[in-house]
């Protein structure tokens, strides 16, 4: 299965770029001649999918502007991260790291190295990159205490490194500075309650209100199974798969599992309307194409994908296509009921 959190940090990378009203100043590229040429040679290259290309010219305009070029150096990472081609990664943080200087900026700076850092010790699984990670994020702390981002991250890094107190410590800080309606203030308070979550392949945190107004957020589902099924109207292979997934919803009806339909539709009318003409009374959510917010933070770019996460909010399968899943769904059905038989004891 692709790993579903690596996908996630990246996304938190390049969003925590507007945690401070900062406006960068060389967002609109390379100032050298020759640079600017080969920078938007590199967009056009991103523009047709050939992402390789794409990162070799970023990496040559930065060259050719003297290693100054910022908006290169954020390209860079975001390809690089994507490609995993880690020490180009880390090559181009350390460039933003070397050139910020305003606090703010520097906070950033380091933040977003120690993101870099947690994507590669969760690919390659080292125990330094979490150390190093942790590093940053401490750097990234000590510019800017407020940093609810990077307490977040540290939290991660520190139960990577079985840091569990330390790790609480930051979960509670960030809870503290994040409105409690936001799904990350959610997601910190289980990592709080249950650190080794943390260094789970937990699926990303969200919230969304459904087409019949229920407002459904992952972490609310703690204690039960949740299959998300990603579709489309358009999709041929999506709607042979729809009896299959109407009768899964209907066969644990009444279960510890909910099932949630995300379509990648851009036509929110035609997707009301197959909807309702086809009776797909579970819960559903209009995300606005493969550049909606949850499926880019699913990293979905095929469909139908469904994805089955286990009581705990962690991943536990990934397919593309139909496929039969009902066996699986059983046992993580039957976890989650020992599950909350145990709290009712305990209670």
């Amino acid at each position: 299965m692709r790993n579903v959190q690596v996908s996630l940090a990246v996304l938190l990378t390049f969003a925590s770029l507007n945690i401070f009203s900062v406006t960068a100043k060389a967002d609109e590229g390379p100032t050298d001649p020759k640079a600017r040429k080969t920078y938007e040679e590199a967009n056009d290259f991103v523009r047709k999918h050939m992402i390789p290309a794409a990162l070799d010219n970023f990496k040559k305009a930065d060259k050719q502007d003297g290693g100054h070029c910022e908006v290169c150096q954020k390209k860079m990472i975001k390809y690089a991260v994507q490609l995993h081609e880690w020490k180009v990664a880390e090559t181009a943080s350390e460039e933003l790291v070397a050139e910020a200087q305003e606090p703010q900026r520097v906070a950033i700076a380091h933040y977003q190295f120690g993101i870099v850092l947690l994507d590669e010790g969760m690919d390659r699984h080292k125990e330094e990159f979490f150390r190093r990670s942790h590093e940053e994020f401490t750097k990234a702390l000590a510019a800017s205490a407020k940093f609810p981002a990077a307490l977040f991250a540290d939290g991660r890094a520190l139960a990577y490194l079985k840091q569990d107190d330390a790790a609480k410590a930051c979960f509670e800080k960030f809870a503290q500075l994040e409105p409690e309606d936001k799904p990350e203030h959610q997601r910190a308070l289980r990592y709080l309650s249950q650190p080794e979550l943390a260094r789970a392949r937990m699926a990303p945190a969200f919230e969304v209100t459904t087409a019949d107004g229920q407002q459904i957020s992952l972490d609310g589902l703690q204690g039960k199974v949740v299959l998300i099924d990603f579709w489309a109207t358009w999709c041929g292979p999506c709607r042979a798969a729809l009896p299959h997934v109407r009768e899964i919803a209907h066969k644990f009806e009444g279960q510890p599992l909910v099932v949630l339909s995300i379509s990648v539709d851009n036509d929110e009318t035609k997707w009301k309307e197959f909807i309702a003409k086809n009776e797909m009374t579970w819960p559903q959510y209009f995300d606005g194409g493969f550049g909606g917010p949850i499926a880019k933070s699913f990293g979905v770019g095929a469909i139908p994908n469904t994805f089955t996460i286990d009581a705990d909010g962690v991943l536990q399968d990934e397919h593309i296509g139909d496929a039969a899943i009902e066996g699986k769904l059983k046992k993580l059905v039957n976890r989650a009921k020992e599950l909350q038989a145990a709290q009712k004891t305990a209670q």
